[in-house]
């Protein structure tokens, strides 16, 4: 059941990212449904394991975060930066098991999945920040300007 709860959630902030959204809206929306489009295809390659470091999740979080950090690098605004930390802190949980094998399985499920609940209601939050700034001042810069 909770599992569809976070993909309801996460779908109500994909739509309305996609459908209301600036660029950098638009560019999470797509981060997060690769992220959820790669986890059922690479566990047929790969599958799920919390007793040991699992590969799989470690390869999609790796993706979440490089892209997240790039996000929050070209983005002109503040709340991809706290993103890319959501993004991060899964690979803390792989990091944490890596360096302690003895780590029970269900903390380290929890300390890779639990940062992804705040996904959907921070990027339904930036996308009504950007509709504000829109609905001010008519407009709402997407992206630092290059200085080339």
């Amino acid at each position: 059941m909770r599992i569809a709860v976070f993909l309801a959630l996460l779908v109500v902030a994909l739509g309305y990212a996609a459908w209301r959204g600036g660029g950098p809206e638009r560019v999470m929306a797509v981060i997060a449904a690769l992220m959820v489009v790669l986890d059922p295809l690479l566990h047929r390659i790969v599958p799920a394991q919390f007793a040991s470091l699992d590969t799989g999740h470690l390869i999609i979080d790796l993706f979440g975060a490089m892209t997240t950090i790039a996000l929050a690098l070209a983005a002109h605004r503040f709340w991809p930066m706290g993103m890319a930390v959501l993004h991060i802190l899964p690979l803390l949980a792989h990091s944490s098991r890596a360096l302690d094998l003895a780590m029970h399985p269900a903390a380290y499920l929890v300390m890779q999945v639990a940062p992804s609940w705040l996904v959907a209601p921070v990027l339904i939050g930036a996308t009504w920040h950007h509709r504000r700034r829109l609905k001010a001042s008519g407009t709402d810069p997407s992206w630092h300007s290059s200085p080339v």
